[in-house]
């Protein structure tokens, strides 16, 4: 690869960026990093990242390392994928609206780094305030969901997919949970402070889909106790009702995970958490974990019950309802 001359000079961006176009030849590398080290001296880094998504989009610049064959200077191809940087932390804020639209649109713009810190969506959109918390989005996640939702994806794959994404919500629920400082002693005789959870938390799935989540839950934490319950929705009114409900017998005194991967009109969840309430619980001791769920499921909720925390990976118009079916396997 060419390189720049170190030696110190000034100089304007035009002529600086033009120096550094020889790095950018079509169908060849190029290492980011390398060339806003050695440019730094010229013009600013966000100057030169604008060369390089020009000339990305001009030359179909191939990420480094990445070999391609038959490649001439000019000619066109679909095989490289575009350098995208994170955009700055100035960035505007996202427009409130509760249309479907607006919700698709804001998905997008967190996946370009257009949302502080991944999200916010919840309490932008349709003001719920923060007790909606979303994952922050980014292109893993994203292909998960487009992987779940694609209707070619074999049921061995979807599984696969599915089980990641679970694991991905569990984690973050654990992270809405209480702890406590503590200080331990590590190998070398050091002291550290650090943190563990408290003691007294359970799992609850909805059946059926609900138990998808139970195995991702026990990988994080082996001995927690999961309970369970039946809930059937009327296919013409959409009415809940509840046909089963097992739960510890001191689960008045726990913080719940209540597990249920899809949230379409938010009825089955409903009925459950008023479950719960019956045997003792309060709402603000109930993390509702969820995969998807549409912008109605969730407003729904959480007027609702306002003190339950809802966390999920997606809000959208449309929510992926044969999840339980081909999880299981019963289509």
């Amino acid at each position: 690869m060419d390189t720049i001359s170190q030696q110190s000079r000034t100089c304007d961006p035009t002529k600086c960026c033009g120096n550094c176009r020889h790095f950018l030849k079509p169908g060849g590398c190029v290492d980011v990093t390398n060339v806003a080290t050695r440019t730094a001296r010229c013009h600013q880094i966000s100057e030169l990242y604008s060369v390089l998504t020009i000339y990305s989009e001009y030359s179909n610049m191939p990420c480094h390392n990445q070999s391609l064959n038959n490649v001439t200077t000019g000619q066109e191809h679909n095989l490289t994928k575009h350098v995208r940087f994170a955009a700055s932390s100035n960035s505007s804020s996202v427009p409130v609206a509760p249309s479907s639209e607006a919700v698709v649109d804001v998905n997008k713009q967190r996946l370009n780094g257009n949302c502080p810190n991944g999200g916010g969506l919840g309490p932008d959109v349709l003001n719920l305030g923060p007790q909606l918390k979303l994952l922050p989005l980014n292109s893993q996640i994203l292909e998960l969901q487009t992987i779940i939702r694609d209707k070619t994806t074999s049921r061995g794959d979807f599984v696969f997919c599915a089980d990641r994404l679970i694991r991905l919500v569990v984690e973050e629920g654990l992270n809405q949970l209480p702890y406590s400082e503590c200080t331990v002693t590590t190998p070398t005789g050091h002291m550290y402070e650090g943190v563990k959870f408290e003691r007294g938390n359970c799992g609850v799935s909805i059946m059926r889909s609900g138990e998808a989540m139970e195995q991702g839950l026990r990988d994080c934490c082996r001995s927690i106790r999961i309970g369970k319950i039946l809930i059937q929705s009327d296919e013409e009114t959409q009415e809940a009702k509840v046909y089963y409900a097992k739960f510890p017998p001191d689960i008045n005194r726990r913080k719940v995970l209540l597990m249920y991967p899809i949230l379409s009109t938010g009825n089955t969840v409903i009925e459950a958490v008023q479950v719960l309430i019956e045997h003792g619980l309060q709402p603000k001791h109930i993390i509702l974990l969820s995969l998807f769920s549409t912008p109605h499921g969730a407003k729904a909720i959480l007027q609702e019950f306002p003190e339950i925390t809802l966390l999920t990976t997606e809000l959208h118009p449309v929510a992926p309802t044969h999840f339980g079916q081909k999880y299981f396997g019963t289509e």
